[in-house]
């Protein structure tokens, strides 16, 4: 590979985009597809089968000999199922290659396997995949050799979604639908379609392979489950920003040239907080566009790092006592013929449409502040949110002091008649411009900021899709959009019932905006003044997306039956079980028959140096204290270990679902802990070369 990377040239040469299909498509099977992604027109057979032999043709002369209906089901992960494009074989013994329409608009993957939370019994085997033409196919290379990807959702026989994509899908035409109605009535009549554009930041940690693979923890559960800080974590700050070094800047130019490969736009890189984090961020897509290209991101991250002796952890929190990971969702809207209306332009509060757009988010999220949180629980984000390098669990919105005060004026008086200006910053050093800054400060400490002309959820889990985020921002502001056409389409006067509405929704949901430091104690008791939810923990979330409110928003707009939530938070009370039980029994496996063990003989070579010492007359009393100390603390690991044993075992005896997922959060949670305490001190004390696996220094500094 030539050092010298054209960007230009290469950027999206392995995907079927608009310039291939310009390029090879007749113009009237052009027309008709583009006429498929932009209004939705069912897509005959015919020309199907047209667009089918082009890419077939297209991904060969890419090296394909496969393709496969690329799929996300409810695992965390992407699936696909590859078909060769070989056909039956001809008398002469020679096959032909082919690819027919009705492949690429349906599979049938077996679906028995898959998580469905009750919709599916165990013999009942149909699923379908539907290629979703929004989202272009592409060729993916690797060791395997090449493979035609084509973005599908996936329905069980009798049409439930069983995926991330179809509920996706649901939710951006109900916030189109409904954002075209909104800005109809403030005079907007040549956009033809609204879409939410999404960009995700993608943080993970970086580990030598080696070290890894010597970390039972970390390959059964994605997290060390015992660790001891070493005596340097991210307190100097220097790895943050800091020069990526060369075996990592290596890594991130295969990693940056397979993304761009596939039309991933990824732009930013950098080192993030902890020691080993870094951090990888794309320009804004349409959204299912956006998180298919997540999931490539982490596909990929994954995948390269093998090939440099390395590991990606994308584990919210991989390591204890130094930052975790995350993934923040910046959400907004933008209509066709490119307009993001959530541009606020200099002086926002002559803006009405942008404000009245603003004060029906703030609605949105006020009103369905439980469900934003559940949309962002994961086991891992349990140990990230609400410490001092995450948001909180109380869901807030930052608006910064420009919009914060607009609001204000707005609460009192019905009326904004400022806004507050932009100003310079003068670096007091002459041969340095002085520079225009931004009319508000950020705030890293909002789980739901709004940046400039976006919002930032910054809640979201480093390995979740973001999809389940971006279903629920998309359904709620749909139905406040709808709530508040309704009242506007049947007034007299429409910019008197604007403004009276936006007095109303700014008076009613002031409360959800908050600009202070979230991680404050005193934060938490504001909040619980204010009334609004700390939900803390996975489980404790899950309920929010069966409620009664739930349910009746999304089967409004068509996004879940009740039936298919009622599956979904069901699978997710079985993964949080399953995560934990799988971590209690790795804890129970590495502390008894590797960490145990390994302290004993330490113990046992304390006590013969004890006796020598004595033996030869001199002070043994420093050998006799360590000793000592270690065999308390070895007690008291025998003794957690124990408990953990019978609360992990107990576990079998709970019905399967949320009372199971209750006993790991209430029992064998906190006795993973009880055990993880003592060994992580015996760490501290035992001869390095006696410990078991590798330190916290070993997996963060020697990479």
């Amino acid at each position: 590979m030539s050092d010298f990377m054209n960007v230009a040239e290469i950027f999206g040469e392995n995907v079927f985009n608009d310039t291939v299909m310009q390029e090879r498509l007749p113009k009237k099977v052009y027309k008709d597809l583009k006429k498929t992604i932009e209004d939705g027109k069912e897509l005959d057979l015919v020309t199907a089968d047209v667009i089918a032999h082009e890419m077939k043709e297209w991904a060969i002369e890419k090296g394909a000999t496969h393709y496969t209906h690329w799929f996300q089901p409810l695992t965390g992960a992407t699936a696909e199922k590859h078909d060769s494009f070989i056909s039956a074989p001809m008398p002469s013994g020679k096959v032909l290659m082919s690819f027919s329409g009705k492949e690429l608009i349906k599979g049938e993957p077996d679906a028995s396997s898959f998580p469905s939370g009750g919709l599916r019994a165990t013999f009942e085997a149909r699923g379908y995949t539907a290629w979703d033409c929004t989202s272009p196919a592409f060729v993916r290379q690797d060791a395997g050799g090449a493979t035609l990807c084509i973005p599908t959702a996936f329905c069980s026989y009798k049409g439930e979604a069983l995926d991330q994509k179809t509920p996706l899908l649901r939710s951006m035409e109900a916030i189109n639908k409904e954002t075209l109605r909104l800005i109809r009535l403030f005079g907007n009549t040549t956009a033809k379609k609204v879409l939410p554009s999404v960009g995700a930041e993608q943080e993970y940690f970086l580990v030598d392979r080696e070290a890894y693979l010597k970390r039972k923890d970390l390959v059964f559960t994605g997290r060390t489950l015992f660790g001891a800080m070493p005596p340097k974590g991210q307190e100097l700050d220097d790895h943050y920003f800091g020069s990526i070094r060369e075996r990592i800047a290596s890594y991130m130019k295969d990693v940056n040239e397979e993304l761009w490969k596939l039309g991933v736009t990824a732009k930013t890189q950098h080192n993030e907080a902890a020691p080993a984090q870094h951090e990888l961020a794309p320009i804004y897509a349409q959204c299912n566009v956006a998180v298919d290209h997540n999931q490539l991101v982490m596909e990929i991250l994954k995948k390269v790092a093998s090939r440099h002796g390395l590991h990606c952890l994308l584990h919210e929190k991989p390591f204890a006592g130094v930052n975790g990971s995350g993934k923040h969702n910046n959400w907004s809207l933008t209509t066709d013929d490119g307009k993001n209306l959530l541009d606020p332009g200099n002086t926002p509060h002559d803006n009405i449409q942008f404000l009245f757009i603003l004060i029906c988010i703030l609605r949105a999220v006020d009103n369905y502040a439980g469900l934003l949180r559940e949309s962002a629980a994961d086991p891992g984000n349990d140990h990230r949110l609400g410490a001092a390098e995450a948001p909180p669990a109380i869901i807030s919105v930052f608006l910064g002091e420009q919009l914060e005060d607009v609001l204000e004026q707005l609460v009192a008086t019905g009326e904004a008649t400022r806004s507050i200006e932009t100003g310079k910053l003068e670096t007091g050093v002459r041969t340095l411009p002085d520079l225009a800054k931004d009319a508000t400060d950020r705030n890293r400490t909002s789980p739901f900021a709004f940046t400039n002309n976006k919002f930032e959820f910054r809640m979201v889990g480093s390995r979740d899709s973001v999809a389940a985020p971006n279903i629920v921002l998309n359904t709620i502001v749909a139905d406040v959009f709808s709530e508040a056409c309704d009242i506007l389409e049947q007034a007299d006067d429409f910019e008197m019932a604007v403004h009276d509405l936006i007095k109303e929704y700014a008076i009613q949901h002031q409360r959800i905006v908050f600009n202070g430091n979230g991680y404050s104690e005193e934060w938490v008791e504001e909040a619980k003044r204010r009334g609004l939810p700390n939900i803390k923990s996975m489980v404790e979330s899950i309920d929010e997306m069966v409620s009664d409110k739930a349910v009746k928003v999304f089967e409004k707009f068509g996004v879940f039956t009740k039936a298919e939530l009622e599956s979904r938070a069901e699978i997710k009370y079985e993964a949080y079980a399953k995560a934990l039980n799988i971590e209690a029994r790795s804890m129970i496996d590495i502390a008894s028959k590797h960490i145990i063990p390994a302290v004993i003989r330490y113990t046992k070579e304390l006590a013969e140096t004890v006796n020598a010492v004595r033996e030869a007359g001199a002070d043994y009393e420093v050998q006799a204290d360590i000793l000592h100390k270690v065999s308390r603390l070895l007690k008291e690991a025998k003794t957690a270990l124990e408990k953990l044993e019978i609360v992990t075992y107990q576990a079998v005896d709970k019905q399967e679902g949320k009372e199971q997922a209750f006993w790991f959060y209430e029992e064998v949670s906190p006795a993973m802990e009880a055990l993880r305490k003592p060994v992580d001190e015996l760490e501290m004390i035992v001869a390095k070369d006696m410990w078991p696996m590798p330190s916290y220094g070993d997996l963060i500094f020697e990479v």
